[in-house]
């Protein structure tokens, strides 16, 4: 309780100095909207269904993209790790792919699939798919060698130990990655439906920015925010303590 009244307060300052800076008349009311009309933008976009209608469309490329990505990241992130040539020539070029912005992978995603659904989810795939090879990896290479020693003291084969013992020890990175991954996916989308066609919420925003209506731009700014902070801290945060606390990681 005393954690959301600071995050109350914190929020209402921030909307204090952002009403303060509107007073002070730096910008034009459409160059710098006031809370207010945000606020009302954004009652007006869920009245309308529009912001309703983007959120919908917006979540099914990232639920698409996302699980692509998990499955590849995963698969990859075996392979580099159970094999040390793999491992030491892949790897490294693992990870100068994730440091590569999803923006990026704009110009391939046209040229490959032109306009539409499978430029955007391509451009998901890449961005949460790195990460996740990333995680997957060290998960396995940090797996106690005493478990497996006492799984092998037990007479488990390969498929037991790797089921059974390699796996489970290698959860709560998977876990890990797989909070990072939907981080890295959502920004992906909103670059990938900056291109793209039909109307998600990174369209919303390019339309906001060529109309000149910063209100709206702003409400989609608080929205992309506001559902990235609450997937996270509701869902992935809360199954990824869960998970720590499961294996005795946290406290």
């Amino acid at each position: 309780m005393k954690r959301l009244v600071h995050r109350i307060i914190f929020v209402l300052f921030i909307l204090l100095i952002w009403q303060l800076f509107f007073k002070l008349n730096i910008w034009p009311n459409y160059l710098f909207p006031s809370p207010m009309m945000v606020f009302q933008t954004l009652l007006e976009g869920f009245k309308d269904g529009t912001f309703v209608n983007a959120i919908i469309i917006s979540f099914k490329r990232l639920l698409i993209g996302f699980f692509i990505s998990i499955i590849f990241g995963v698969l990859f992130g075996l392979i580099i790790a159970s094999n040390e040539m793999i491992d030491e020539t892949v790897g490294p070029f693992i990870l100068a792919l994730q440091s590569i912005p999803s923006i990026v992978w704009l110009p391939l995603a046209l040229l490959w699939f032109s306009l539409g659904e499978a430029a955007i989810i391509f451009v998901v795939v890449l961005g949460g798919t790195w990460n996740m090879v990333i995680n997957t990896r060290t998960g396995i290479k940090n797996v106690q060698p005493v478990f497996m020693q006492a799984a092998k003291t037990m007479g488990v084969n390969k498929i037991q130990l790797f089921w059974k013992v390699i796996i489970p020890a290698a959860v709560p990175h998977l876990i890990t990655g797989m909070r990072l991954s939907w981080a890295f996916s959502w920004r992906a989308l909103m670059a990938g439906e900056l291109i793209g066609s039909g109307s998600g919420l990174g369209q919303l925003l390019m339309w906001g920015r060529d109309m000149g209506n910063m209100s709206l731009v702003i409400s989609i700014i608080i929205l992309i925010g506001s559902i990235g902070y609450l997937t996270d801290n509701y869902i992935f945060k809360k199954i990824e303590n869960k998970v720590l606390t499961r294996w005795g990681l946290n406290t």
